[in-house]
C-alpha cells in the first residue's frame, strides 16, 4: 500500500537572538548585543518563545520541519540549546558559522538528524568595496549557508540567506542584485553538472514580485530553473513582516524544478507563512502584525517581527 509522508522546509528570521549581555560597568555602557537590558532571563524567554513556534507548527501540521533555516542568530550558542529544548529534543543537528556582519548576526541551519544526512557545508562570503579609492576598505554582509544533505537517496542543496536590508534609499538594493547573481550561477553549475535539487531559504528583503528575485528564477537561455511558491501568496496579500503600513513578503522559500517533476521523491505541495493568532500582536492597532521582541528600544517580550514560512513536500512510502 502507497501513502505520503508529509515534509516541511522552514524559514524564520527570529528578530535578533543573542545571547545575554554580561552585567555593564557602568548604566551607559554599549552592549555586545545592541539591545536595550538584554539580560538572561529576556534569553530565555526568547529561546522558549521560539519552541513554542514549532511547537505550534507541529500541532497544525502534525510533523516538525526536516529543515529550518534561521537568521538573526549571534553566534551557535543560542542554537545549541534550543535544539535540546522540546519539541527538538535533541534530535536536530546545528550548521552554523561566524560571519563578518558588521552586526554581527549571522544565518543557520538545523535539521533533524533521524531524517537528513549532512553530506557537506560551507559558509559563502561576499566583500564590497567602499567607493573612497582606497581598497584596503570593504564592507560586509551576512554570509550564504550551503548545505548539502541526503535524503530518500537524493541530494539536497540548501541555501541559507539573509539579503542586505532595505534602508536609505535601498542603497543595497545592487548587493542584493550581486550575491543573487552569484547564487543563480551556483544553481546554473548544480543543475548542468549533478543535477541535484536545490532549496533556497531566506529573509530576501525583497517581495516576489521584484526584479531581483524574478531574475533568479532562470538560467543564461532564460530556461526556469527555480519556482517561488511564494509569489502567489503575496499577489493574495499574504504577508511575513510589515514596515509602517506596508505588508511584505521578504521570507520566502524557492524550490528547483524537481520537486514538481513526478519522478522526484519529494513532491511541492503547499507555501504557508505562519501567521498563528498567538504569534501575533495583541495590540489592536497592530492586529495581524508578529508579535516582536522589541519596538526600537522598548521590550515587549514577543516571539519576532517576522512569522516563520514554510512549504510542505509529499513523499511517496510503501
Amino acid at each position: 500500500m502507497v501513502h505520503e509522508l508529509k515534509e516541511l522546509i522552514a524559514f524564520y528570521n527570529v528578530e535578533n537572538l543573542f545571547s545575554p549581555d554580561p552585567p555593564s560597568v557602568h548604566r551607559l555602557d554599549p552592549t555586545l548585543s545592541g539591545l536595550r537590558n538584554w539580560d538572561e532571563k529576556r534569553y530565555k524567554n526568547k529561546l522558549l518563545k521560539i519552541a513554542q513556534v514549532f511547537q505550534l507548527i507541529k500541532e497544525a501540521e502534525e510533523t516538525l520541519p526536516m529543515f529550518i533555516g534561521f537568521s538573526e542568530i549571534q553566534g551557535q550558542a543560542p542554537l545549541d540549546e534550543l535544539v535540546t529544548m522540546a519539541p527538538f529534543n535533541s534530535e536536530y543537528g546545528v550548521v552554523h558559522y561566524d560571519s563578518m556582519d558588521e552586526r554581527g548576526v549571522d544565518v543557520a541551519l538545523i535539521y533533524d538528524k533521524n531524517k537528513v544526512q549532512l553530506v557537506s557545508s560551507e559558509p559563502i562570503t561576499y566583500f564590497f568595496e567602499i567607493e573612497d579609492n582606497n581598497p584596503a576598505n570593504y564592507d560586509t554582509t551576512r554570509d550564504v549557508l550551503w548545505c548539502k544533505f541526503r535524503y530518500a537517496g537524493q541530494l539536497l542543496n540548501v541555501f541559507v540567506l539573509h539579503l542586505p536590508s532595505k534602508r536609505e534609499r535601498n542603497i543595497n538594493r545592487p548587493k542584493r542584485e550581486f550575491i543573487l547573481k552569484d547564487i543563480r550561477e551556483k544553481v546554473i553549475n548544480i543543475n548542468s553538472e549533478q543535477n541535484e535539487a536545490v532549496i533556497i531559504c531566506g529573509d530576501f528583503n525583497e517581495n516576489p514580485d521584484d526584479e531581483n528575485v524574478k531574475n533568479l528564477l532562470y538560467d543564461n537561455q532564460s530556461d526556469k530553473i527555480l519556482i517561488d511558491p511564494f509569489f502567489e501568496l503575496f499577489q493574495n496579500k499574504t504577508y511575513s513582516t510589515f514596515h509602517y503600513k506596508s505588508g511584505l513578503l521578504f521570507d520566502q522559500i524557492i524550490l528547483s524544478k524537481q520537486f514538481f517533476d513526478t519522478s522526484f521523491p519529494l513532491h511541492f505541495t503547499s507555501a504557508k507563512v505562519f501567521n498563528h493568532p498567538k504569534l501575533s500582536s495583541w495590540d489592536r492597532k497592530f492586529a495581524g502584525r508578529p508579535f516582536r521582541t522589541y519596538a526600537g528600544t522598548r521590550y515587549l517580550g514577543g516571539y519576532s517581527d517576522h512569522f516563520p514560512a514554510f512549504v510542505v513536500v509529499q513523499r511517496e512510502a510503501q
